[in-house]
């Protein structure tokens, strides 16, 4: 008798409830799951927990994962994040299906670097390109793919902004796809430092404020700061 496979996720935290801290999303009350695993490994990472081998992620069914996530309190809004959680292929479908069923709103962030069916079943799709700082190489073809797959009115492009290749590379990607709002954020050069990051995240915001107004090449664009490092710094699970 073939016993029928049960399908798991690797999961490294499930936590909440807490905001969106970046993006179009940004405020929004979530709870967040995040998976292990990326195929990217980007300089500046402030998740490198979920792909260098430092933990080990608790592999889970999607029926455990909700457990997970009811025990947590009432909830209407989940990020699923990563690492890349678009590496996860039926195992992610089983859970999107099942939050979806239940009348939640889902959202996800990736690179855009690989395509899975069930992204079309989420309601808002970040996709977020790394630009040269992150010493990684975006392959546009699959890119371009991914992109006219989706419904544009559920997609977000959101660029982390660290130099001024950074802001070149995010202007081309604005040209390229016309979205409706380019998001662009002020990365966190120091993901790992311990202590009050603010100053230094005020400081790199309000460059990219003046250096993007002083351009009027642009087009709508929307210069936001990765929230939660303001009000947390480095703080993991908030």
């Amino acid at each position: 008798m073939t016993r029928e496979r049960v399908l798991k996720l690797p999961v490294l935290e499930i936590f909440g409830p807490t905001f969106q801290g970046e993006g179009r999303a940004i405020g929004q009350k979530t709870m967040f799951v995040r998976t292990a695993g990326c195929d990217y490994h980007c300089d500046w990472c402030d998740s490198a927990f979920t792909w260098d081998g430092s933990e080990k992620p608790t592999r889970m069914t999607a029926d455990e994962v909700i457990e997970a996530l009811d025990a947590l309190g009432t909830y209407d809004y989940v990020t699923l994040s990563g690492g890349n959680p678009a590496l996860l292929a039926a195992n992610m479908a089983e859970l999107v299906s099942k939050l979806k069923a239940r009348d939640v709103t889902l959202a996800v962030e990736t690179q855009g670097s690989r395509w899975q069916e069930w992204l079309r079943e989420i309601d808002q799709v970040t996709l977020s390109p790394k630009p040269p700082s992150s010493k990684m190489e975006v392959n546009m073809e699959t890119l371009d793919f991914i992109v006219s797959q989706l419904d544009p009115d559920k997609l977000t492009f959101k660029v982390p902004v660290f130099d001024d290749a950074d802001l070149a590379f995010a202007k081309m990607i604005q040209k390229r796809y016309q979205p409706d709002v380019m998001f662009l954020s002020a990365g966190n050069p120091e993901p790992k430092a311990e202590g009050n990051i603010v100053q230094n995240q005020l400081d790199r915001l309000k460059e990219l404020w003046e250096t993007v107004a002083a351009d009027d090449s642009w087009g709508n664009v929307r210069v936001l700061p990765q929230l939660h490092t303001l009000l947390y710094d480095n703080e993991r699970g908030v």
